[in-house]
Parts: structure tokens; sequence; C-alpha cells
């Protein structure tokens, strides 16, 4: 028996095994911690949470299925915010944006072992189990205090004659041998074909109902915030379909409008009609009516845009969706205005036109403003209009030079990208917004250098790890390794 009183309380080697909705309930302090919501200005570590969780959800699915045996490690990357309870003393700093990175893998055979695994790794208590475990055969911990702290590792010849796994032997195993491409693709392949070739009745389905609401519409576009299965977007097409039949004048109000369905119901900050998927029918027919007064706004949050613009020189403002956090149309309005009274009431000297072609986008962060790599400016809502003045002249041709640089670089990046989906035969080849186009450019370079049959017909996603989507969808990391394992 492998003794983990060091580790763990002693009354949870004597616990009973998990439910599902008990492991759920033990890791709402985990939950709590990662939430992509939490990462609203984040989008990127928001992201990486959101399909970290996805991948959580699954093997935590896996060890309910009866008669599994053992799952395939399973490597996870968590964005931890501080909070109250894992603000501890010892642990790997935080960033100044306030979460830390944490990497682990999760090579588990039960739910308990796994809910405690996953606290330890991001240094989150886990005295609130022993409360669900009604039927605990343990002392009291005063006792339990007094027992050894030293763990006991039987010697390897009894893991020889019993025929049981040595689990440290499996973790040493697990940490030494890193993922190839080609490996991962061998063991996934099969899966990922069928899991594909399932969807594909609901696929046709998905673009039927979404050319048709379009087309009924009068819309320019529908799309998803989150990664939604293929069944679940039918899903939400189907009641926006239902709801056209019943309010057809009133939904045409989005004439010429993107819908997007995510978290909240509301226009967003670059106008996009946004149906919240929890919301009823009620709250989405009050959207829609609402409409003209949120076009009205929309105008006006455009000529404040314009206004700031000429106070600062010509240099434009921007929202960029997918380096920024989802903001409806009222907040973003209130941000710009903050920060246009702040222009207001310490104007400093920019020369007519002088920033023309350079670009910025504004944010409530309280930091220093900055330059991305990418060429834009972040600039707090409530920075010092003096030390922006100086930092965005200092930084102009360098800003100039960045976005040169993303322009050519997105040209070879679609290039790699036709030429990856040709060589390959793929049905389609797509990447995440978290994945630079620095980091697709490299990707493509390698992939194209290699043979890879498995992929011919499949739906191919360049994220920050391995994973078979629900619908077949393929995902690699954009740093992905080929060849032997590697320490």
């Amino acid at each position: 028996r492998l003794c983990l009183e060091k580790r763990f309380p002693h009354w949870l080697l004597y616990s009973r095994a998990l439910s599902g909705a008990e492991a759920v309930n033990a890791l709402r302090p985990f939950y709590f911690a990662v939430h992509p919501d939490f990462f609203g200005q984040h989008p990127r570590e928001r992201e990486v949470n959101e399909n970290s969780l996805k991948r959580l959800s699954v093997y935590l699915e896996n060890l309910q299925k009866p008669g599994f045996k053992s799952l395939k490690p399973t490597q996870l990357t968590f964005y931890v915010r501080e909070t109250e309870q894992n603000a501890s003393e010892g642990q790997e700093p935080f960033s100044t944006s306030g979460f830390r990175a944490v990497k682990f893998t999760l090579h588990t055979r039960d739910l308990l072992s796994t809910v405690l695994y996953i606290l330890n790794s991001c240094s989150l208590s886990v005295e609130h189990i022993q409360s669900l475990n009604s039927n605990v055969y343990s002392q009291p911990l005063k006792e339990a205090k007094r027992m050894s702290d030293r763990p006991i590792k039987w010697d390897k010849s009894y893991y020889y004659f019993t025929g049981f796994k040595d689990p440290h032997e499996d973790l040493e195993q697990v940490s030494r041998m890193e993922t190839t491409l080609t490996s991962w693709l061998d063991s996934n392949g099969k899966s990922a074909v069928k899991k594909l070739k399932n969807s594909l009745p609901l696929r046709k389905e998905l673009d039927r109902l979404k050319d048709d609401l379009s087309h009924q519409l009068q819309l320019s576009d529908i799309r998803w915030q989150r990664s939604w299965g293929v069944a679940h977007r039918c899903s939400q097409l189907h009641s926006l379909g239902r709801l056209a039949q019943q309010n057809l004048e009133t939904l045409k109000n989005a004439k010429g409008c993107t819908i997007i369905f995510t978290d909240r119901s509301g226009m967003s900050a670059v106008g996009h009609v946004m149906l919240g998927t929890m919301d009823v029918h009620h709250h989405w027919t009050k959207l829609f009516e609402r409409l003209p007064s949120y076009f009205d706004l929309r105008r006006r949050l455009m000529l404040l845009e314009d206004q700031i613009s000429y106070l600062l020189g010509g240099i434009q403002v921007v929202y960029i969706e997918e380096l920024q956090p989802v903001l409806t149309l009222e907040e973003y309005y209130s941000l710009l205005d903050v920060f246009y009274n702040q222009l207001l009431k310490k104007r400093v000297p920019f020369h007519p036109r002088s920033l023309r072609g350079l670009q910025m986008i504004l944010n409530s962060d309280r930091y220093a403003p900055s330059l991305h790599e990418l060429g834009h400016f972040n600039v707090p809502s409530l920075c010092d209009p003096a030390n922006l003045q100086w930092f965005i002249l200092t930084k102009a041709q360098q800003a100039r030079d960045n976005m040169k640089r993303k322009e050519e670089l997105k040209v070879i990046e679609n290039e790699l990208i036709e030429a990856s989906t040709k060589k390959f035969s793929l049905e389609k080849f797509y990447k995440e917004p978290s994945v630079s186009s620095i980091q697709m450019v490299d990707c493509c370079k390698r992939l194209l250098e290699q043979s890879l049959p498995y992929l011919r017909g499949m739906h191919l996603c360049i994220s920050h790890f391995y994973s078979v989507m629900q619908d077949g969808d393929v995902c690699i990391p954009w740093n992905w390794k080929d060849g032997e394992a590697v320490k």
C-alpha cells in the first residue's frame, strides 16, 4: 500500500469512493479559480482554461464508465486565479495579472484520487472533501496528527511478486515520455475518423439551418463565441428559427447584422447582436425590439472614437475581438467616455494626423500603456495623458514596424495554410484565436516537411494541446514535436 499521509490528511486514505456529483462538488474551489468567465480581460488564458476544462470533463466522464480499465495520461494546463484560498506562501508566484500557469498530468484510476491530485496541483485545500464522505473510517484528526509523516514505499520486489503496478514507476514513465505528433495521430486517428463520420449529417443540417436563417433574416453572418459542439449549435439555430416563425417582423430589425450565440444577450462593442444561450425567447424578443436604439448608440460610439482619434493625432481607436474581453455596447461606450473626458481635462498637444495609420485599443486595466507585438497600443482608460503622449511618440516607429511585420506574416500564414490544406487533403484547417501568426507559421512550415496520411479528409485545428473533439476535429499543439520521445 502506498501511504500518502504526508501529502493528504489521514482521513482521505480510508474514504469511500466519490460519486460523479460529489466529485463536481469537491472541485468547486478549482472551478472557481479557473472558470473562463473570470478571465474576460485575458482572452488567451480564458481560451486555454476553456479547452482544458473540456478535456478534464471527458476524463472525469470516462472514469465513471463501467468496466473501464485505464486511461491515457492527460496533460492539462490551467491559469489559476489568485483567491484567498490559494494565496499561500511557498507556491509559484502569481503574475501581475493575478493568475499563474499550472501544468499537470492526470494518470489516476478513480474520482477521489483525481480530485485530490487536481486540488493539490493548484495549491487548493482538500479539507472540505471530508464532509462529502459520510462513511469515512477515520480516526479523529488529533490522533491522525500523531502518526508519522514519513511516507511508506514498498520495495520493488513487492510489485514483482504480487503483479500490482508500481504507482511511482507509472508516474515516472509519464514524466519521462513526451507525446509526439506521429505517435498521437497513430493512437487517435481512428477515433477522430469515427467521430467525424458520425457528425457529418449534423454538420450538413447546421449549414442548412444557418443558410436558411441568414437568408430569411437577411443577416451578415451567424457565429458562436464558444466552441460548442455541432449538436448544441443546431439546437440554438432551431430555437432561433422557432422565434422567427413567431416574430418575423421583429427579428428583421437585425437586417445586415451578425448574430453571435454567447453567454449573455445584448449588442457587442462592435455592433454584433449577442444572444445569450441561457436566455428564453422573451429576452431575445426584447433585444430585437430594442435594436433601433442600439444602432443609435452605436453611431454615437463611433463619433466618440473619431473625437478621441482627433485629440491623439489621428491614431485609430479599434476593438479587436480576439484580444479584448467581450464587452457590451454600453460597457464599451462608458469606457470610451471616461477616456475622452480624461483627454479633455488634460489635453496634450499632438500634431494633427501625425499618428495616422497607427492603432490603439482601450481597456479598463490600471496599468501603464504598452505596445503589442502586432503593432497596436494597449491604453488604460485612466492613464495619465502626458505619460501616454510620451509613450506613443517614443514607440511610434516601432509600432509601424510591428504593423508592417504583422501584414507580412499574415500573407505568409495564409499561403502556408493553403499549402498545408492541399498537401494533406484536409477538409478544414484552422487555428484557435490564442495561436499567434508567428506560432502558426512555425507550425505549418514543420508540418509541410512531414508525411501524415492520417490527416486526409480531417478537420485540423492548431491549438495548445492534443485532443479529439466530440465532433471529430483534431487539435494539435502549434509546438508539436516529432521523432523519439525525449526526456
